[in-house]
């Protein structure tokens, strides 16, 4: 697999489009042509005709995300994962989720499958977790706190590197350091705080962002492409090939039309997407400079 040439060293997979939540400014909730009664999942056999095994044996890191989907809901997940560590002992294997599905056995055994004893552990389950019990439903509709935090410890007490990543409001900031305590407490490895990129994109009447938190979208300066940096592709729930989720859910953003998309970054009026993401300045993009507070605890 190439992106413009290069490499692929990082794949990043949608393995479903199925999700539990309806966090209203999520995809799903916003565009229009999404369909919830036509979901998809991929399995082992497509990934495996759509990559190939040399280029898998070649990754450094695999990691489940999305734009639509959670990978817990996923009905293939775990096999995927099996697959990726049989070919490749040695990849990073990584996820994001809002952790408030499957139960405690499916966690401790996802955990099993990521957790490398023999090498310095990279792989992570990012559980996004947007404040404590009286608020991570406020955005995450439909999640249920007591399982998040049931799963999340069972994926941490199996061995599993846990990091927690929240999104802050106003009807949330000042719960940051209480929730930042509790990862610390729960043997979580990361925690990390930001405030939402979509309030002006994707507007939400009972959504506000935090009073004492900055915005920190960068507006001005040339397109610096993330995707081109990491070596990375995606693929989605339907098994096409997108340079990155940012460009994940438009027909027109294919692989094989990125080299469009990049011209278009030259002229007047560059692809929308890709400004709104990756424009870069002095002090850098507004994916690196996403995080404003982000934590590592040590053992």
């Amino acid at each position: 697999m190439l992106l413009n040439d290069q490499k692929i060293q990082i794949l990043h997979l949608e393995p479903t489009d199925a999700c539990n939540a309806a966090c209203p400014q999520c995809s799903r909730e916003t565009d229009p042509t999404f369909d919830k009664n036509d979901l998809h999942h991929l399995t082992v056999e497509q990934i495996r005709n759509i990559v190939g095994e040399d280029n898998i044996r070649n990754l450094d890191k695999m990691y489940m995300c999305g734009d639509y989907g959670d990978p817990a809901a996923g009905k293939h997940t775990l096999d995927i994962y099996r697959y990726f560590r049989s070919v490749n002992p040695t990849i990073t294997l990584g996820m994001n989720t809002n952790g408030g599905l499957r139960n405690i056995a499916w966690w401790q055994e996802l955990a099993e499958i990521m957790y490398q004893p023999n090498q310095y552990p990279q792989e992570y389950v990012v559980f996004s977790i947007d404040g404590l019990s009286d608020t991570n439903h406020i955005y995450r509709i439909n999640v249920e706190w007591d399982k998040v935090m049931a799963n999340a410890q069972a994926f941490i007490s199996a061995g599993g590197r846990a990091h927690w990543e929240m999104l802050v409001f106003d009807y949330n900031e000042h719960q940051v350091n209480q929730a930042e305590m509790l990862a610390k407490n729960m043997g979580f490895k990361w925690f990390r705080a930001k405030v939402s990129k979509r309030f002006n994109s994707r507007p939400v009447n009972f959504l506000n962002p935090p009073k004492t938190w900055i915005d920190p979208i960068v507006n001005k300066g040339n397109i610096h492409c993330q995707a081109l940096d990491d070596h990375s592709l995606y693929i989605s729930s339907k098994g096409i090939i997108h340079p990155c989720c940012w460009l994940g859910h438009l027909p027109s953003a294919t692989l094989d039309k990125f080299s469009s998309i990049r011209d278009s970054w030259n002229t007047n009026q560059p692809n929308k997407i890709c400004a709104d993401n990756c424009t870069k300045n002095e002090i850098g993009t507004s994916f690196t400079n996403q995080w404003q507070r982000s934590i590592e605890f040590q053992d």
